[in-house]
């Protein structure tokens, strides 16, 4: 059958996902922690035994959870049938209830929160709620959408109209550029996500793209740290929530630089673009919340 339009509403049944120090330092250097100062900076995400120095966890590890989560189903197990081969990831989001600590366990129920048809493609949107096991308490909730190409023209609700987190014309009050490694899908995969366009020739030859591309949550995680830097002081407490929609692949090897605005809207909140090396936006209509 295509998409299951009755979806909506409908959860997936209960996962777990258990890490360690260790899983959350090699996501550290995944989203490019260490490369400018290796034993300078970012040495709280990047070891856990620097003299003086306790170990903390990059708020985007959070998103990790949505691939590394067994022994249940997702809430996409109910959204139909289409090939998995036409799945763009289109939105992410975080929103931390407290910072995630260094070694745990989460259980988690996603939900499909809309189904809406673009005619191209059809859109699935989830949300999933992640209680740490210790104490049964929220941990993070992860808000995400992917377009299907192929799957539009149902005749449903085309969803919601109009942008939000739109980028100011003027210059941006904060801008950090980082330099994203040739190998950096390489190191970024071991966390989870072992996708194939990610490492084989063979599968980015398909997409048409001329090598294969650097995983969307990859480049969310170095505009993650962008964020945390600029605007938290590298404390994971004061990250409260981060959402932005892909618009563009990255290629390992790109520089992508981060430009946030704040100012635009209520107290402790900004707005961010990610540029590419070339100058476009790879992650636009981006929305951050700090404390």
């Amino acid at each position: 059958m295509p998409i299951n339009q009755d979806a909506v509403g409908s959860k997936g049944t209960p996962r777990t996902w258990a890490w360690n120090s260790r899983d959350a330092l090699l996501y550290a250097l995944g989203v490019g922690c260490g490369m400018e100062d290796p034993v300078g900076s970012e040495l709280e995400f990047t070891t856990e035994n620097t003299m003086g120095v306790d170990q903390k966890v990059l708020p985007t590890f959070g998103v990790l959870a949505g691939f590394n989560a067994q022994g249940g189903k997702s809430a996409m197990s109910n959204a139909g049938t289409y090939d998995p081969r036409m799945l763009v990831h289109g939105e992410q989001g975080i929103r931390l209830h407290r910072p995630i600590p260094v070694e745990g366990e989460i259980t988690m129920v996603d939900e499909i929160t809309g189904i809406y048809d673009k005619g191209k493609g059809a859109v699935v949107a989830t949300k999933a709620v992640a209680t740490l096991t210790a104490d049964g308490k929220p941990l993070f909730d992860l808000t995400s959408s992917v377009f299907i190409v192929g799957e539009g023209g149902f005749g449903g609700d085309k969803g919601p109209s109009g942008q939000t987190n739109v980028a100011p014309e003027r210059a941006p009050d904060h801008e950090v550029t980082y330099q994203t490694r040739p190998d950096q899908a390489l190191l970024y995969r071991l966390s989870g996500d072992r996708n194939p366009l990610h490492s084989d020739k063979k599968f980015s030859d398909v997409g048409g793209f001329p090598k294969p591309i650097l995983h969307g949550l990859c480049t969310y995680g170095f505009t993650g740290r962008a964020l945390l830097a600029s605007l938290c002081g590298n404390e994971p407490a004061r990250f409260k929530a981060m959402d932005g929609r892909f618009s563009s692949p990255v290629l390992p090897g790109e520089a992508l630089t981060i430009k946030i605005w704040t100012g635009e809207g209520e107290d402790s909140t900004a707005i961010f673009q990610t540029i590419g090396g070339d100058g476009r936006v790879v992650i636009n209509n981006g929305g951050f919340s700090y404390s």
